[in-house]
């Protein structure tokens, strides 16, 4: 098993201390906190540990509230708020050093046949034909990005294998682009394969949870660059802007496997007042909408030095 792989998988492996208190480790991200999608799936694993199996999750809305440090657990406690003959809703509260840094209402339905229509998937070159993570960093290291970033954001990665459709936004700095992103991403390895050599994960997560966790923790990746790119900024690994995810939601529409290729349709409607806003679809390779997203967060320029304070 890819061993960044596992590490994430064992990220997922709660421990449960309580009936519905749970603990998580941590890691350093690109940036010197905790990652925002880590929080949300693990979040989505503690709530989902105290529903039925035969109920997975259709919607999430979370706010984060604190910089999460990677090197401190992080225990989340589950609010059994309601337990329905169809839909089940939990809510969750992340604490660490007796703060709360994240909040999550999540609500399961058991399957039901109803109407069924979905919007089609936009057109995207096969994954296969782009670079790799590991082929594209390389090839900017030392331009926008300083080469200790570029391996921070491999090594951050790797456990994903994430491909840009057009160049990210660190490798286009200073050129304004049409607000839309898209990228291919899968698990770097087979789940069912890691599942079977014993990731910790197996015995406590079902694998159509696993499946939507996963993919929660890959949709706070990419979904803000789309407002990178209508100004022209790098991100956070350049250093042309300061953010962090405000708010999150997800709503998951049909199944998925997180280890076959899924397009993230990625655009940004508008930034104003220091916050940008971000909203994606998340398409199987077959072409079927499984998961939409909206999330705003704040994008703020860096002050220059020196320049007085209003």
């Amino acid at each position: 098993m890819n061993d960044a792989l596992r590490s994430l998988l064992d990220l997922l492996a709660l421990e449960r201390i309580e009936q519905d208190i749970f603990r998580g480790e941590s890691r350093a991200s690109v940036v010197p906190r905790v990652f925002g999608g880590q929080v949300a799936a693990q979040a989505l694993v503690a709530a989902g540990r105290t529903v039925p199996e035969d109920r997975p999750p259709h919607s999430l809305h979370a706010y984060f509230l604190r910089a999460g440090d990677p090197g401190a657990p992080i225990v989340y406690t589950v609010d059994r708020i309601r337990d329905g003959r169809s839909f089940t809703t939990r809510r969750v509260v992340a604490v660490q050093h007796g703060q709360p840094i994240f909040h999550l209402s999540a609500s399961f339905q058991v399957h039901e046949e109803g109407l069924e229509h979905q919007e089609p998937m936009p057109p995207a070159p096969d994954p296969l034909t782009l670079p790799s993570p590991a082929e594209i960093l390389p090839r900017h290291a030392g331009r926008h990005l300083t080469p200790a970033v570029a391996d921070r954001l491999l090594e951050a990665r790797a456990a994903i294998d994430l491909r840009y459709v057009d160049e990210p936004p660190y490798a286009t700095v200073g050129e304004v682009r049409e607000p839309r992103s898209q990228v291919w991403f899968r698990t770097n390895g087979d789940l069912d394969k890691a599942l079977a050599d014993g990731a910790d994960c197996g015995d406590t997560v079902t694998r159509p949870l696993l499946d939507i966790c996963l993919v929660t923790y890959v949709s706070d990746m990419t979904l803000l660059d789309s407002i990178l790119l209508a100004h022209g900024r790098g991100g956070w690994a350049v250093g042309d802007v300061v953010g962090a995810s405000l708010d999150h939601a997800m709503w998951f529409h049909r199944p998925l496997r997180a280890d076959d290729w899924l397009l993230y349709d990625q655009e940004s409607p508008t930034a104003q007042a220091g916050r940008g806003l971000g909203k994606g679809r998340i398409f199987t390779a077959d072409g079927r909408l499984a998961v939409s997203v909206i999330q705003e967060g704040v994008i703020r320029v860096p002050r220059e030095r020196g320049e007085s304070g209003g």
